[in-house]
């Protein structure tokens, strides 16, 4: 047990504290440029709701389902996609567009979830990573003064040096926290997007079904 840890000790404290900031600052990289593609694409896929409602509301009023779909298409908003979806099945009648819209919505969310998995993960696994280089810096600081036991002027040095180890060695949590503040923010920012994006899709799929139920057959 005690080869074990020894050689388990001796790991750490080869390889040292150094490498997990590299490793937070490398994550911290990839997180802002996961948030700034995030915003941006949540950005392109938001659209005035209210605008699109009544311009998709005069196209169905008079049964032009196909200018319908071409007022959809000019936007690039999630509610578009997914109401474009359910006109496309509206002559096989209301239940085949709803199907349709559900089916949309279903690929649109996907889409909207995509790299928050990682966000969130490392929100809450950051902390513990800069924590483990905390110990391994914690580790190394005892060992130093293990070994500079002894004379008292010695001692002394000893420990002057596993204090200021020690106070590098918290630096390593700092960074975890640094790290994990961005995402877990940008992850909670990023969750409401989605929730009030898919949410907002109802104004239009709503719409639809309405104009569909009153319509036996929408002309084109």
């Amino acid at each position: 047990m005690n080869t074990t840890t020894d050689t388990v000790k001796q790991v750490l404290l080869r390889s040292g504290a150094s490498w997990v900031l590299w490793f937070l600052g490398a994550l911290l990289l990839v997180s802002v440029a996961i948030i700034v593609e995030r915003w941006l694409f949540y950005r392109a896929r938001d659209c005035d709701l209210k605008v699109l409602a009544r311009r998709l509301a005069d196209h169905l009023a008079g049964g032009g389902v196909l200018a319908a779909i071409d007022e959809l298409g000019k936007s690039r908003s999630v509610a578009a996609a997914i109401a474009a979806a359910g006109l496309e099945l509206a002559d096989r009648g209301p239940a085949a567009a709803d199907k349709a819209m559900q089916s949309a919505a279903a690929l649109e969310r996907r889409s909207l979830e995509r790299w928050l998995a990682y966000l969130g993960t490392l929100g809450n696994n950051a902390p513990f990573i800069g924590l483990f280089g905390t110990v391994i810096g914690v580790i190394a600081a005892f060992e130093a003064l293990g070994h500079g036991a002894g004379a008292a002027s010695a001692t002394q040095a000893a420990t002057q040096l596993v204090m200021a180890s020690i106070a590098e060695a918290l630096v390593a949590t700092a960074v975890g926290i640094l790290v994990a503040l961005p995402a877990v923010v940008a992850f909670n920012y990023f969750q409401r997007r989605l929730a009030s994006l898919l949410t907002g899709t109802e104004v239009l799929s709503n719409l639809v079904l309405a104009y569909l139920s009153q319509a036996p057959g929408p002309t084109v």
